[in-house]
């Protein structure tokens, strides 16, 4: 017959044995589980950087909706200025920025400063994608006046119908800065805004110089870097029908929505989406 302290002691060994036995079984079971997670978070691809470039009569800002959603979705993004004096100059100022990220990079452009990466993005290998949001994507030898062709609202023939000039001396030069005259800020460019933000756009653009737009192409970063289009159907600064052909030529994934020239104020998150379709694909 077993004393009662005996007992005690024996209810004490079994239960500590008992605990003993269930913690190695949860660490057991728990361990390589573990492990795996922590391979995962090892081996998980980081997302890539996001830059944004802005076009003529614009500045980073333009892109603020967008950033607020790839933000949000943990994109780490760069909107950067572009200087607008010069497509060479632009390109080299842009290109300058590129080489200061690590890791892989989405490069966007919208408008002018489609052209602007399209030069940018030759020979940083970083780039592993361009997106061009209601934008140009030039050949070499051609320039964005030359391909926004004759339907856009900027090709008119009397240019001081639709910009003002600064300095006003005609004719005007290569470094002559241009500034879009409210009306046709109010009807063409910034169409699909409100009558207040269209206002703050005409209020607060940033001009480009003659010689910008007229600058020819280089050799396009489009021949060897996958890339997007995303094309505004309302578009009347670059016509639609103008950025399908560069899209096709350039082998673009396309996708179509119905906005203005400034899509990516007035459909952030159409443009933040096919900007995130890019980055996924450039990090498989």
């Amino acid at each position: 017959m077993i004393n009662p302290p005996a007992r005690r002691t024996l209810r004490r060994t079994r239960t500590a044995v008992a605990l003993l036995a269930a913690a190695a079984l949860i660490l057991g079971g728990a361990g390589p589980a573990l492990s795996v997670a922590a391979q995962d978070s090892r081996s998980r691809t980081p997302k890539p950087t996001v830059v944004l470039v802005h076009g003529a009569w614009a500045d980073a800002s333009s892109w603020n909706r967008v950033i607020a959603r790839l933000q949000a979705d943990g994109y780490p993004v760069r909107a950067i200025a572009n200087p607008l004096r010069s497509l060479s100059g632009d390109a080299a100022s842009v290109k300058a920025f590129l080489e200061t990220l690590t890791g892989p990079v989405v490069l966007v452009g919208h408008s002018y400063g489609g052209a602007v990466i399209t030069n940018a993005a030759a020979g940083t290998p970083g780039v592993k994608a361009l997106v061009y949001v209601n934008a140009f994507a030039p050949d070499a030898g051609e320039s964005a006046t030359q391909l926004a062709g004759p339907d856009s609202a900027l090709s008119v023939p009397d240019p001081t119908t639709v910009f003002d000039l600064v300095p006003p001396a005609l004719p005007p030069t290569a470094e002559t800065d241009l500034y879009l005259k409210t009306p046709t800020v109010l009807t063409s460019f910034a169409n699909g805004l409100s009558l207040d933000d269209k206002a703050l756009v005409a209020a607060t653009q940033r001009p480009a110089t003659l010689g910008a737009l007229n600058e020819p192409s280089g050799a396009p970063a489009w021949r060897t870097i996958p890339s997007w289009n995303v094309i505004g159907t309302k578009d009347r600064i670059i016509p639609p029908g103008v950025q399908r052909s560069m899209a096709e030529r350039a082998g673009s994934t396309v996708v179509e929505y119905d906005a203005g020239h400034v899509g990516l104020m007035t459909a952030p998150r159409t443009v933040a989406h096919v900007i995130e379709q890019a980055a996924r694909a450039s990090v498989r």
